[in-house]
C-alpha cells in the first residue's frame, strides 16, 4: 500500500517536471524577449520561469487526471 504512494509520488514528480521543462523550451521558442523592452533580459527570464511553472504544473495536473480516470474506467463495468 504504501508503495504504491511513493510510485504516485515518483510518477507526479517527473510528470510536473516534464511538463514544465517542456512549456520552458516552448516559450524560449517563442522569442518573448523581442517584445519587451530591451535590456531586461533577466526579468524577461523571470517571467518565463513563472509562466512555465504555473502552466507545466496546470498541463500536468490535467494529465495526471486523465491518467487516474482511464485507470479507474473498469470499475465502471463491474
Amino acid at each position: 500500500m504504501t508503495q504504491s504512494f511513493g510510485v504516485t509520488a515518483l510518477v507526479t514528480i517527473i510528470s510536473h517536471m516534464f511538463f514544465i521543462m517542456l512549456v520552458w523550451r516552448t516559450l524560449i521558442a517563442l522569442r518573448l524577449e523581442k517584445i519587451f523592452r530591451p535590456g531586461h533580459t533577466r526579468e524577461v527570464q523571470v517571467l518565463m520561469l513563472f509562466i512555465a511553472i504555473g502552466l507545466g504544473y496546470l498541463v500536468s495536473s490535467c494529465f495526471l487526471s486523465f491518467v487516474g480516470a482511464f485507470k479507474n474506467l473498469p470499475y465502471l463495468y463491474r
